[in-house]
């Protein structure tokens, strides 16, 4: 607990010394305000521009080395699984050597122990929007986990049985499924039951279906993924269609690349509504890294450069 000054306290004492101290300290602040506005205005400019240059340039600066320390990963193992997901997590997201392969080695330890909620949910957002499908895979090992599903075929039916069962469920079984499927376990039966689910008159089942194609990621879910995007009575189900083709989910840059040529049959199309032909450009964006203009005809022409 502080205590606060009293009568007879050494503050009272030593007045006359702080006085002084703080008129130098007074003193020395107005020589800075007078300095600061005394000079010119280019100069400052000049100054602010080269502070901001050091501080947002484009190349990384290293704190350290990237790379767990036998130190950490002595201290991590004696950790309990919920921290010791939370902490590799965290360093598989910042890129650190050894934190995917930990892991991997881990992760089987972990079932039935972890809680998907906190700081572990947390991280598990940030790493399935990595811009590294590693970091990504990593984080659909812990999702499996943490909800106890094993990498099995039995796994599999049960999703399957509770998507059938339970349509409350749905939106997360199929999710999962996907997730499961892309991690090799009944990877046909998964896409056959979201296909089976794509055209659901229920507008959710079909949001989760095309999330779970995305996280599937195989090269038979481009197609799909397309026909969601340019079809689905939906804005909500199109945009996930886009987003699955564009950035999120588990595609390679490669399987992405050959969704382009749709994708400017689509800019083409002008009975599509102004949303969806906003998304197919931010899509081609995000897809090739071009900064081009919104206009499908200039599309075609880099995409004639630059598609080799």
């Amino acid at each position: 607990m502080s205590s606060q000054p009293t009568a007879n306290s050494p503050l009272n004492a030593t007045e006359p010394r702080g006085a002084k101290s703080l008129l130098v300290v007074l003193s020395f602040l107005l020589v800075l305000v007078f300095f600061a506005a005394a000079i010119p205005a280019p100069i400052r400019a000049a100054w602010d521009e080269f502070a901001l240059r050091i501080q947002l340039q484009n190349e990384p600066q290293s704190a350290s080395p990237a790379k767990l320390s036998d130190h950490e990963i002595e201290e991590i193992a004696n950790l309990p699984a919920q921290q010791q997901a939370e902490r590799l997590l965290e360093r598989a997201v910042n890129h650190y050597d050894g934190a995917l392969e930990l892991i991997g080695k881990s992760v089987d330890n972990w079932f039935g122990q972890l809680e998907l909620q906190g700081q572990l949910s947390s991280l598990l957002t940030t790493a399935l929007n990595s811009n590294d499908l590693h970091v990504r895979a990593a984080a659909l090992e812990v999702e499996l986990a943490g909800y106890n599903l094993p990498k099995r075929a039995e796994s599999a039916d049960n999703l399957i049985e509770r998507i059938r069962r339970e349509p409350s469920a749905r939106p997360w079984a199929l999710w999962m499924l996907g997730v499961l499927g892309n991690r090799g376990v009944e990877t046909q039966r998964a896409f056959v039951t979201l296909m089976d689910h794509r055209h659901d008159p229920d507008e959710q089942t079909r949001y989760w279906a095309v999330e779970g194609l995305a996280m599937l990621g195989t090269d038979e879910t481009v197609a799909p993924l397309i026909e969601a995007f340019r079809r689905d009575p939906s804005p909500l189900v199109r945009e996930r269609g886009g987003c699955g083709l564009a950035q999120s989910g588990m595609l390679t840059r490669e399987q992405r690349m050959r969704a382009v040529p749709d994708l400017l049959k689509m800019a083409d199309d002008m009975t599509l509504d102004g949303a969806t032909r906003g998304w197919v450009f931010q899509a081609l964006r995000d897809i090739t890294g071009a900064s081009v203009a919104a206009d499908a005809a200039t599309w075609r022409t880099w995409w004639a450069q630059h598609r080799g």
